[in-house]
């Protein structure tokens, strides 16, 4: 980005060398070198004077301006416009376009407050929705394709083209590639470095006016700039697709697996993504109750989600981030939501003693799980927590804000896809209404229940109830359903559809596991669980499925008892899970139980975490379109049973 930036300045500073050197375009051959040169002296103390006047003053007004709050004066907005304008009169006087004007006038202004900011979100939908569009459209008016005629100027066309992509491409990977960047990454950097935007539209009509460039020439350059910028995407796309696996690191990708280590001495990483502040006070909570004050340090990620779109604003977000490295913890932003949460996690990071680290993930809503995956590869993490995208605002069930499908869709890829297990937080007040910022002396106590059927989900949620146990201001509750007595050997076959939508029905491993073996895990992990907590520091009951597991399950989340419930998305069920398989699912992506859990109108009012354990076993899953249950008679029920086996998926 910073070669990009130098990139545009030189062109600048060449543009006004060019048009100090070619005069008004009167055509007149006998102008002095001596105006030249005057033009050029009187360019360089107009830079002078502005960097060295005009840049304390807007300093002045940028603290000002930060100083009185959200809101940024009309008179400010007006005097700097109006210095906009001056410079560019200046300039246009002295013998320079009146752009270059303006151009330095931006410098002076500090990028580092919110003035800046402001300022852009102000003008920035007159300048890119109507003047933008209109100087495009002067410029399409201008350029005339017919006079592109015959072969030697299509010729020229060609050439003009392939030198221009040649110089760019190749200039820019042997730079990248004396840097020691990947073959890859630094053909993709000449490819990006060799679009043509606003800075080279603006020379070549600056040219044709000053008739350095007929209209023959202006036409092939104009083609020329607007070739090089379609081809981008498509060639960026066709040669760098990163896997982000390539050198794949050795690391936790689950709780179960941490807690195996020697000791428990391995550090707990849990990369935390954030909407807004809504979010800062719950997964604060969360965090601080899943640390494990005996076992491991805690370091957590946090990454605030933010939608790329096309308004400039969006763009030098981008910009900030990658040069400051901080995403939203900015210092200059008083007032507004960006200094709560960054002081949330901060304070939290400071009397918890836990090492927060912020990042940032500025893109289309399509590719950010991509983002969101590659950091949880790169920090090592073992958990990422996702805000669901439904944010409940009231003291009632059904008070709740959608964020919109677009979110829905991140949270459904990063399951899909992520590198590590994954929980997705139905808050509905945890930890309360206001940002707080628990730690280890914190005196309310968190209430937890872990709900437990039976599979890999359902052992990562345990073993993460384990962790919160440790914790001297959380209570653990455990409630297990078990099989009804003399159903134990009951097999429940799930008969999975590939044409099925996944947006009303749950979706299930399609691995074949080995069920004896997986009772054997859910009991060892039950066991050990229980070996380690005495009855009077962790709860634990026993329920007996029933018909009505729905209720069952509704009358957990309807307990005032319980301020946050922990449930696995289910991936391979238990026969008891097994059975809601063809319930309509309204939020199938978390599983039937979490499902039930979040869905509105059920007078609940506690909050909700789903959880799916890392498995590569696991990532291949396809709706159900049927349930089908074993009729326990003799050997021709088995030889059926054997042969539905063989297109479908058993459940524990």
């Amino acid at each position: 980005m910073a070669a990009a930036a130098f990139n545009d300045v030189a062109a600048w500073i060449l543009l006004a060398l060019a048009v100090a050197l070619a005069g008004n375009g009167d055509g007149g051959g006998g102008k002095s070198p001596l105006v030249s040169l005057w033009v050029l002296i009187s360019g360089v103390v107009f830079v002078v004077f502005m960097m060295m006047v005009v840049q304390p003053i807007m300093k002045w007004v940028a603290r000002r301006c930060s100083s009185e709050g959200e809101v940024v004066d009309e008179a400010y907005i007006c005097l700097t416009l109006a210095g906009v304008m001056v410079s560019g009169f200046l300039t246009d006087l002295i013998g320079i376009h009146s752009i270059f004007g303006a151009f330095v006038f931006g410098l002076t202004i500090p990028k580092g407050g919110n003035f800046a900011d402001r300022l852009i979100e102000r003008i920035e939908d007159f300048v890119s929705g109507l003047l933008l569009p209109l100087y495009f459209a002067s410029s399409g008016l201008k350029t005339n394709v017919a006079k592109i005629s015959g072969g030697k100027a299509w010729g020229l066309l060609v050439l003009v083209i392939t030198t221009a992509c040649a110089g760019k491409i190749i200039g820019t990977f042997v730079v990248a590639m004396m840097v020691r960047i990947p073959v890859r990454e630094s053909l993709t950097l000449g490819v990006l470095m060799n679009t043509k935007g606003l800075v080279e539209l603006i020379v070549l009509n600056i040219g044709k006016e000053k008739k350095v460039l007929n209209d023959e020439i202006f036409a092939i350059l104009v083609l020329m700039a607007l070739f090089t910028t379609f081809i981008t995407t498509p060639t960026v796309m066709a040669i760098y697709k990163p896997s982000r696996g390539g050198h794949s690191i050795r690391t936790h990708r689950k709780l179960r697996d941490l807690s195996m280590t020697e000791e428990f001495q391995d550090e707990l990483r849990i990369l935390a993504c954030v909407h807004g502040p809504s979010n800062a006070a719950s997964l604060i909570s969360l965090v601080e109750s899943s640390r494990s004050t005996k076992k491991s340090m805690l370091k957590l990620f946090i990454m605030q989600l933010v939608e790329l779109t096309e308004r400039s604003s969006s763009i030098i977000m981008v910009h900030r981030v990658r040069k400051n490295g901080l995403p939203f913890f900015n210092v200059f932003r008083r007032g507004d939501w960006h200094s709560r949460v960054a002081g949330a996690f901060q304070t939290y990071g400071q009397l918890g003693r836990v090492s927060v680290r912020p990042t940032t993930a500025i893109s289309a809503l399509s590719t950010m799980h991509q983002d969101i995956c590659h950091v949880a590869e790169e920090k090592r993490v073992a958990m990422i927590i996702l805000p669901f995208h439904k944010q409940w605002n009231g003291a009632d069930d059904e008070s709740l804000q959608n964020m919109g499908h677009g979110w829905r869709g991140v949270n459904q890829m990063v399951l899909k896809h992520s590198p590590c297990s994954v929980a997705v937080l139905v808050d509905r007040g945890f930890g309360g209404s206001g940002i707080q910022t628990p730690g280890p002396i914190t005196v309310v106590t968190q209430r937890v229940c872990i709900v437990f059927f039976g599979g890999p989900d359902d052992r990562e949620a345990l073993e993460l109830g384990s962790r919160m146990a440790e914790h001297p201001a959380v209570k653990v509750t455990v409630v297990r359903f078990v099989n009804k007595e003399g159903l134990n050997g009951d097999r429940v076959t799930l008969m999975p559809s590939p044409n099925k939508s996944t947006e009303i029905s749950y979706s299930f491993s399609t691995a074949t596991m080995n069920r004896p073996v997986e009772k054997e895990l859910d009991e060892t992990a039950v066991t050990e669980f229980r070996s380690r907590w005495d009855i009077g520091i962790v709860e634990y009951t026993e329920k007996v499925a029933t018909s009505n597991m729905i209720e069952e399950v509704l009358a957990i989340g309807r307990n005032i008892d319980y301020d946050l419930i922990v449930v696995g998305k289910g991936r391979f069920p238990s026969n008891m899970v097994a059975e809601l398989a063809e319930r309509h699912a309204e939020h199938p992506e978390l599983g039937p139980i979490g499902d039930i859990l979040a869905s509105p109108g059920q007078g609940l009012t506690c909050s909700v975490l789903v959880i799916q354990q890392h498995d590569l076993a696991h990532n291949e899953e396809l709706p159900v379109s049927k349930v089908v249950h074993p009729v326990q008679t003799s050997t021709t029920s088995t030889s059926s049973s054997s042969s539905i086996q063989q297109v479908s998926t058993d459940v524990v």
